[in-house]
């Protein structure tokens, strides 16, 4: 199975205050661990709101708005994707993880992502074969 782990921004990494040496060392240790563990498929902080944009849909219309966007709790600022055997394994890694926000109170947040399996007989062995094709060529790119 695997789960996205969503890091949420805090006022400091939404204002662009970059993490303390300390704290880089110690999600590179516990990266090292993950990896050693064979889980972490991949994992990336995220610049603040501000740098970004939204992109609303509505029918045909598109609306962009630029950050920042105001509901901090509501933000990312990092995430990782594990490979692992279940949800309870997820969380029992997430507890081990460094504080993301040592100054403040800080979430993370678990969410399996989708199988090919979990779209059932909508997912039709055609679109299975464009999936295929479609990640084989961004792992070139």
């Amino acid at each position: 199975m695997r789960f996205m782990i969503i890091i949420k921004a805090s006022q400091d990494s939404e204002a662009g205050v970059m993490p303390s040496q300390e704290l880089l060392t110690a999600m590179g240790q516990y990266n090292e661990e993950l990896v050693k563990a064979g889980i972490l498929l991949a994992g990336e902080g995220l610049h603040p709101s501000s740098k970004g944009a939204r992109v609303r849909f509505s029918g045909d219309k598109r609306t962009v708005t630029d950050g920042p966007f105001i509901e901090t709790k509501e933000l990312i600022a990092g995430f990782w994707l594990w490979q692992v055997k279940s949800k309870e394994e997820a969380i029992e890694w997430v507890k081990r993880c460094p504080n993301p926000m040592p100054d403040t109170e800080a979430e993370i947040e678990i969410r399996q992502v989708f199988e090919a399996e979990d779209f059932g007989a909508e997912f039709t062995p055609e679109l299975r074969e464009q999936e295929e094709r479609v990640w084989e060529q961004a792992k070139k790119n």
